[in-house]
């Protein structure tokens, strides 16, 4: 019944057709229609089942795995997610992503499973899946191959769906690899069709990387998930590049419509536990469907507890689907809010920084109504404070605050204390010496409308660094609404290891309710030595580096393959992937800095990058916009006086797929 309701459409399309074409046997003047345009049959395809009034909670095979896939894995995985308990959160589609296919269709020309790696087949494994009380997703590309180049679906969607069908998968992700240069709109359309004939509810998650809008165009028309970016990669700059891309995108997401900006690396081992907090949370808050994608038989409890926070997951799940926006930035602080069906916000308070800092936001700025105190909820620990109306505090680098803000009464709840952990350097550059001294401070603000009382002021440093009392208070109390700072002079180390050091001071206190409770707040200080002499920088240890996808790439390509731009052959270079930035520390040292800068010939002539060297916040160099036909553009720079040298490598066309950036040959000439 619902597969005759929904073909309807097509049939009378179909009918229209055929009756024009009986005119035109019988001899009778007859006008023939024109064929139905390009979006006229994606508006038609089908009325989409609701299969996804939520965003859609799994695992995929592919960011832990790749190829290295088989029938076990899938049944192991299906057999954690029940035992693990994620399947009780919510969970509840098992994908299998590229690789499962035999390298050649079958005798009628179906797809057939890998016959070494699948040889139970995929219904089978449907089967299986199925019994645990889950789905089972599978993958192919809108191309003549997939991207690992194995049998693919341009032109055999109505055989290739109907053998999903037969085998009772779920969800398909559709990639996009090999697509021979033929629009995305056609491609994509012809599976949704096909899917729709074969009268199974089957998830269609579009995997165009974002290439053609699908948000704005055929997206919310044919799939219920579409991807908006490339393949994210385990490391913290890929999150925050595809993140940067999400911005605007809000109005085109909604039940069984979903922006997805790719997977979960939670678990991956590439990133901090707070840079898979902040990436669990930021994917929560924006309505992501969130796709584990680490190994699921063998994960610790820090992780299943990020993957299956019920408060995270209960905001991503929220049934007003209300997709999370950017609503403040400011540099190294930005705050994502999602209004809530019960009249609260949640907001992610991201501190992007590679060191500790503050963040902080408003009731206003979240976009709730004035009241005398707000309840602000922790979302992964569940604690309950209040605030006459900012939200503020000290996270690590690329951490963040995920909280649920909604007005509330006054003196219901302990008051927000926040500490705040500032150091100042003699040089004033943020770097130090080995074995110089420095002052850091802690700067408590109590945010409530009660008093925190019985104070107690502490800082934390390194071992065998010394920190002695400069001004510390003796005040009892610190009311609602007031600050105190206290201060330290602290010594490091002669033999102090280059890179970031971490202090963390803190304010115990009692409040009116009786909690005894202590606030930590977090701050860093780096020790630097300058380089000497003439170098190349790939060499060198960068203070940081943050690259749009995949890693920072040391005398290779972004594919691991030998630096080559413009056909010339480089030794040496810094292949980071853009949107990217890499910052040395020079110290006053060095006069000059050369490179060759360009798209590495591994993309032909895609990629599109620009290429700029900045010298303690100020321009020093820029190269134009760079694509892979261009060859290489050289760069010569002076650095005189520089404390910090950053290379940025920028996206130039609105896309970073194939951006394989490059500095070759990058040499520093130091004192």
């Amino acid at each position: 019944m619902i597969r005759t309701r929904i073909l309807t459409p097509l049939i009378s399309a179909l009918t229209s057709i055929t009756g024009a074409a009986a005119l035109v046997l019988a001899g009778l003047p007859a006008t023939a229609a024109p064929p139905p345009s390009p979006d006229e049959r994606a508006a038609a395809a089908f009325e989409k089942l609701p299969l996804t009034p939520t965003p859609p909670l799994g695992w995929n095979s592919w960011n832990k795995f790749g190829c290295d896939i088989d029938e076990e894995l899938i049944r192991e995985t299906a057999d954690a997610m029940v035992a693990s308990g994620m399947a009780d959160a919510g969970y509840e589609y098992v994908n299998i992503d590229d690789c499962w296919m035999a390298p050649a269709r079958d005798a009628d020309g179906n797809l057939q499973a890998d016959p070494e790696r699948f040889p139970s087949g995929i219904k089978a494994l449907a089967d299986y899946v199925h019994a645990k009380g889950l789905k089972l997703g599978i993958y192919s590309s809108a191309g003549t191959a997939t991207c690992q180049h194995l049998p693919a679906s341009l032109d055999h969607e109505e055989a290739d769906a109907a053998k999903f069908a037969e085998w009772e998968v779920d969800l398909l992700k559709y990639d996009n690899c090999n697509n021979e240069g033929r629009p995305a709109l056609e491609r994509y359309t012809a599976m949704a069709e096909a899917l729709l004939a074969t009268g199974r509810p089957i998830v269609f998650s579009i995997c165009e990387w974002g290439e053609s809008d699908p948000w704005a165009s055929f997206g919310p028309e044919l799939g219920h998930l579409w991807r908006t970016t490339g393949d994210i990669s385990d490391n913290w700059g890929s999150v925050t590049s595809i993140l940067d891309q999400q911005v605007g995108l809000e109005a085109y997401s909604g039940p069984n419509a979903w922006n997805d900006p790719d997977m979960l690396e939670v678990g991956n081992g590439g990133m901090t536990t707070d840079e898979y907090r902040s990436h669990m949370a930021l994917w929560s808050v924006m309505n992501a469907p969130l796709i584990a994608g680490n190994d699921l038989r063998d994960m610790d409890a820090e992780t299943l507890a990020v993957l299956t926070d019920p408060e995270v997951l209960a905001v991503n799940q929220d049934w007003a689907g209300v997709q999370g926006h950017r609503v403040a930035d400011d540099g190294d602080v930005e705050v994502w809010a999602k209004p809530l069906a019960d009249g609260g916000v949640a907001a992610v308070l991201l501190n992007r920084s590679d060191q500790a800092g503050t963040v902080s936001t408003t009731a206003e700025v979240l976009g709730l109504d004035d009241a005398p105190a707000y309840a602000v909820r922790d979302l992964w620990d569940g604690g309950v404070t209040e605030t006459r109306g900012e939200i503020r505090g000290s996270v690590p680098a690329h951490g963040s605050l995920y909280v649920e803000v909604t007005p509330a009464r006054p003196g219901h709840a302990d008051p927000l204390v926040s500490a705040e952990v500032t150091t100042k350097t003699g040089s004033g550059t943020g770097y130090l010496d080995p074995g110089a001294s420095f002052e850091a401070s802690v700067t408590a603000t109590n945010h409530g409308t009660t008093p925190a009382t019985e104070l107690s002021w502490d800082l934390a440093v390194p071992d065998g660094w010394v920190a002695q009392e400069v001004d510390v208070p003796d005040a009892d109390a610190l009311p609602g609404g007031r600050s105190l700072t206290a201060t330290w002079r602290v010594t490091a180390t002669a033999d102090a290891a280059t890179g970031l050091h971490d202090l963390t001071g803190s304010l115990g206190y009692t409040t009116e309710l009786g909690t005894v409770t202590a606030v930590a707040g977090h701050g860093n200080v780096r020790v630097a030595v300058p380089p000497s002499g003439t170098g190349w920088l790939s060499d060198l240890d960068p203070v940081s580096a943050h690259v749009g996808w995949g890693e920072l790439g040391l005398d290779e390509s972004v594919d691991g393959n030998p630096i080559t731009v413009g056909g010339v052959v480089y030794d040496k270079g810094l292949a980071a992937h853009a949107a990217s930035e890499v910052v040395y520390y020079l110290g006053g040292q060095c006069t000059r800095f050369t490179a060759d800068v360009g798209v590495d010939d591994e993309v032909g002539d895609l990629g599109s990058v620009t290429f700029t060297v900045l010298g303690d916040g100020e321009v020093l160099a820029e190269s134009g916009e760079l694509t892979g036909a261009d060859g290489a553009a050289p760069l010569d720079v002076d650095t005189t006086g520089v404390t910090e040298l950053v290379l940025r490598a920028g996206d130039a066309d609105g896309s970073i797929n194939y951006d394989h950036s490059t500095w070759a040959a990058p040499e520093l000439t130091c004192a």
